[in-house]
């Protein structure tokens, strides 16, 4: 195998498919990239046997073969590289490959590309395409929140849901729940549980104003993203029936600053611990919120901010690290508050632009 490439794009490439390389495998072999040139096509693969990636690029191909090289050596040896074309070329008589640029020589321990496994060929049914700004954005804010017990397999994925114009993501822990909404043309109906990580990983890959692909086979997702192409293991199950948490009601709502609630949290967090709540004091006399935590070994503290308030006064706790979490995607200047009491979820709220939900159940004060 002989082949020339640009740096820039072989760095890149190497960085998504090495997602699907792992070091903790006994077999030596899922610790590598496939390398496979031919005609004017490298094509990069990796697998840890539940997560597959395939990426092809442009490149001069001198002569045709493959060879699997370790991730992390050929990633790191690329990216150290100068900005200048890089040479590949490898031999059928020794077990090396030879990483050549501008001045720079390396060579570097191979694996034998017949002991790769094979890429899975599969064809999904149920398809959906989605600009990737818009996935990428609404992944962000819910996959934080799944679970990560795996001994509840459904609660470690997001629920992509389409259908009568709008698509709908959900994750939830059991102790918190986000919803995200947006409008989306065209009468398409998708139903699918996906990890969390996974989508996570395809919501950090480089924005383009390209379309990400997500098809279902019988247990697998397959996205497409570009030139890049990922397998991977579709949760089965049930999700949660979310919207049944979801009151259509409230006692007491208040209305925030998106910024001077999230200050006021984090500063009142500083004398909490992780079993210390903060705790929401709304007062409709005065239109102010109280927000205060006490750890008995640790002290006190307490902050007032503004709160434009309907319904009746009311107290209730929550943990600090949930509260924070959810109004990091709140986007919107405004935030809302909505109460049923101190026993029930409360539901934090985007200005309707953003169409953004989060609950969080109550610690008990």
């Amino acid at each position: 195998m002989k082949l020339s490439i640009n740096k820039n794009e072989l760095q890149t490439a190497l960085g998504v498919v090495a997602k699907g390389a792992t070091t903790r495998s006994t077999l030596p072999i899922l610790s590598g990239i496939l390398l496979k040139a031919y005609g004017d096509t490298l094509t990069l693969e990796a697998t840890n046997m539940e997560l597959s990636v395939r990426c092809s690029l442009p490149a001069l191909i001198e002569e045709e073969g493959s060879t699997v090289i370790p991730s992390k050596l050929i990633t790191d040896v690329v990216k150290s590289l100068p900005d200048s074309a890089v040479h590949i070329e490898t031999k059928e008589d020794t077990e090396e490959a030879k990483v050549l640029c501008d001045t720079s020589s390396f060579s570097i321990k191979t694996l034998n590309a017949e002991d790769f496994p094979g890429f899975p060929e599969v064809s999904g049914e149920d398809r959906i395409t989605i600009p990737f700004a818009t996935f990428s954005h609404m992944v962000r804010r819910v996959a934080r929140i799944v679970s990560r017990d795996e001994s509840r397999a459904i609660l470690t994925g997001v629920l992509i849901e389409a259908g009568n114009n709008i698509l709908r993501m959900v994750a939830t822990d059991s102790y918190r729940l986000a919803v995200t909404d947006t409008d989306f043309e065209g009468i398409v109906d998708f139903n699918a549980v996906i990890a969390g990580s996974f989508l996570s990983e395809l919501a950090s890959l480089p924005e383009g104003n390209e379309t990400i692909d997500l098809a279902l086979a019988e247990n697998q997702i397959i996205a497409t993203y570009g030139n890049t192409t990922f397998v991977n293991r579709r949760i089965e199950g049930n999700f949660p029936r979310y919207n049944q948490l979801i009151p259509d009601t409230h006692e007491t709502r208040a209305v925030y600053d998106t910024k001077q609630l999230m200050e006021a949290v984090k500063r009142t967090s500083v004398l909490s611990n992780k079993t210390a709540p903060v705790k929401f004091d709304l007062n409709g006399a005065s239109q102010t919120t109280q927000i205060s935590t006490a750890s008995k070994d640790i002290g006190a503290a307490s902050e007032t901010i503004v709160s434009s308030m309907e319904g009746g006064d009311a107290v209730i706790a929550f943990n600090f690290g949930y509260v924070i979490d959810g109004l990091s995607s709140v986007e919107t200047d405004k935030v809302y508050l909505e109460l049923q009491g101190s026993q029930r979820p409360g539901i934090f709220k985007s200005e309707e632009t953003e169409r953004f939900l989060y609950l969080i159940m109550p610690v008990r004060l």
